[in-house]
């Protein structure tokens, strides 16, 4: 890493969490050069059908809870 990265670092460490999570979230954007415009329909299209299969009662799903005390006791 360069020095002047380096010399940023140290400088936005000590920004405010909002401000450093609104850099972040502009640094890691900026990486996407290749942005596909048809991904965002092709989200919807996916959710969409996921949330019907949920309301038709087809997908199988777990409590969030159950989740989260799965992933604890795995990782614990």
């Amino acid at each position: 890493m360069t020095k002047t990265a380096e010399n940023f670092k140290r400088e936005l460490a000590q920004l405010p969490v909002q401000d450093r999570a609104e850099l972040a979230y502009f640094l890691i954007h900026s990486l996407d050069e290749d942005v596909d415009d048809n991904i965002f329909s092709v989200w919807e299209q996916e959710l969409t059908q996921r949330l019907a299969e949920i309301q038709e009662g087809f997908a199988n799903s777990e409590s969030a809870d159950q989740v989260l005390s799965e992933l604890r006791a795995k990782y614990s």
